[in-house]
């Protein structure tokens, strides 16, 4: 079964991706978020998540960055409080990228770790994924990386690697601007 991993970041993601690569899973990470801004922060975070990959030796994609793809997504929904509709949006269009991408490289089943943060709504995550896999085709594991140990050995690597921490999800700079 080939999974591919959406990765938000590298500290949302190492221990998903450490603990997949122990298991000899058949999986890829896939860098899809053109919500993040601005694109120097952008850079700094693909960096990290190749970095990661690398670490584990893992095989790692990352698509376009396409800022105006986000922002068409969320005009409108500027004002809505963290866990709100733009975050439902976003998460679509980043999740409809990566079903799409995993449909056209054969991949089996999507995963993704945008539900990690405790500043995410899982629940949230999860809901939209299902939306968008029953309109892409492709399935949608809903594993809740939080558990079985992941959230504190996420704490372990982050500070093991000295990963690079952001401050915010990627979203917030680009909303000042407006």
């Amino acid at each position: 079964m080939r999974l591919l991993l959406l990765s938000c970041c590298a500290p949302c993601s190492c221990a998903v991706i450490e603990s997949l690569a122990e298991q000899k899973k058949d999986f890829t990470v896939l860098f899809y978020n053109p919500n993040i801004a601005p694109e120097a922060e952008y850079q700094k975070r693909l960096a990290e998540n190749k970095r990661v990959c690398q670490q584990f030796g893992v095989p790692f994609v990352d698509l376009p960055y396409e800022p105006e793809a986000w922002k068409n997504c969320t005009q409108g929904l500027e004002n809505e409080p963290e866990r709100g509709r733009r975050c439902a949006a976003c998460f679509e269009l980043r999740l409809r990228r990566a079903m799409r991408y995993a449909q056209e490289n054969h991949f089996d089943v999507v995963s993704s770790v945008l539900g990690v943060s405790r500043y995410k709504d899982l629940d949230q995550v999860n809901a939209v994924a299902d939306k968008v896999s029953a309109d892409v085709g492709v399935p949608y594991d809903k594993t809740n990386w939080r558990k079985g140990g992941l959230q504190e050995r996420r704490a372990q690597l982050i500070k093991e690697l000295a990963l690079y921490q952001q401050t915010y999800c990627g979203c917030a700079p680009s909303l000042k601007k407006n």
